[in-house]
C-alpha cells in the first residue's frame, strides 16, 4: 500500500508588536484529530500538483489566498502507521509569508495564530513536538515519523536536511 500524499503549509507573519506567529488550526471534523491544533493542509487530489493542493486547501480552510510563487519548500514527513498501514501518509510541508485576506473559520478547521516560541505542544499530535518547530526555524529536513501501536505517541523520530531546489 503506497502512503496518502498530503500537504501541509505554516502560514507566517510578524505581529503588531514584533512576535513571530503561526497560523494553525483547532480541527473541527474528520477521521483524525478532532479538537487537535494541526497545521493547515489536507489531501492531493488526481491531477493535483503539491503546490496546488496546498492553495486550494489553505483557501478552503483558513480562506487566505495564497499562491505557488509565495510557498517556501520546508521538506516532507513520512508517517508511518505500524498498526494501519492505511494511514501511512507522506506529507510534503510549506511555509509562507505572503497571503491575502485574514483568516476565518471553515467547516473544517478554526484558525488561530500562536507565537512560534509558544506552540501549544499539549493540544497538538504527539509527533508534531519532533519536526514542526524545525520547520519553523528554517530547517529544511525530510523527516520520518514512526508511530506507535496507539497510533498517537512516537516510537521513532528521524530526519535528514532536504536537498537544495
Amino acid at each position: 500500500m503506497t502512503a496518502a500524499q498530503v500537504t501541509l503549509c505554516f502560514p507566517l507573519r510578524t505581529n503588531p508588536e514584533g512576535v513571530e506567529e503561526v497560523l494553525l488550526g483547532v480541527k473541527k471534523t474528520g477521521m483524525m484529530g478532532t479538537g487537535k491544533v494541526v497545521g493547515i493542509g489536507g489531501h492531493v487530489e488526481v491531477g493535483e500538483s503539491v503546490e496546488q493542493a496546498i492553495c486550494r486547501e489553505v483557501a478552503e480552510e483558513s480562506t487566505l489566498i495564497i499562491e505557488e510563487s509565495d510557498l517556501v519548500p520546508a521538506g516532507t514527513v513520512d508517517f508511518v502507521f505500524p498498526a494501519k498501514p492505511a494511514w501511512d501518509m507522506l506529507a510534503t510541508v510549506f511555509l509562507c509569508r505572503k497571503f491575502v485576506g485574514e483568516p476565518a473559520e471553515s467547516s473544517e478547521l478554526r484558525p488561530v495564530w500562536y507565537p512560534v516560541n509558544e506552540l501549544p505542544h499539549e493540544r497538538m499530535w504527539a509527533d508534531a513536538t519532533h519536526w514542526v518547530p524545525a520547520f519553523l526555524a528554517g530547517q529544511r529536513s525530510d523527516w520520518r515519523v514512526v508511530l506507535n501501536d496507539d497510533n498517537e505517541t512516537v516510537a521513532s523520530s528521524t530526519h535528514t536536511a532536504a536537498p537544495e531546489h
